[in-house]
């Protein structure tokens, strides 16, 4: 397995400064239930977010795939880059220290 990093930065700023729509919010939900199965099946290592609520915000998630092929898919099977309320960059990512490891 390789592991893989992507970034997601929201398309609307309100939605992180001020508060997301009704449909955002339905995005964001599903967006949250994707990461948490992925983590769950041992495929994701860890996600988040930066805590500013500027335009300078991104989450990652950083995740193991066979192939860049198969990362594309994860990152582009996310409710949140399908629902167009964030943009998303795919980056071949090595963990090089881990706490516990």
């Amino acid at each position: 397995m390789n592991e893989f990093l992507y970034m997601l930065k929201p398309v609307r700023l309100g939605m992180v400064t001020d508060a997301p729509t009704d449909a955002e919010g339905e995005v964001l939900a599903a967006h949250l239930q994707y990461l948490q199965e992925l983590l769950g099946s041992g495929q994701a290592v860890m996600f988040g977010r930066t805590t500013n609520e500027d335009i300078g915000t991104f989450g990652i998630v950083v995740f193991e795939a066979d192939d860049e092929a198969a990362a594309l898919q994860i990152m582009n099977n996310d409710p949140a880059v399908k629902g167009g309320i964030m943009t998303a960059d795919l980056f071949p990512y090595r963990i090089a220290g881990l706490r516990g490891q």
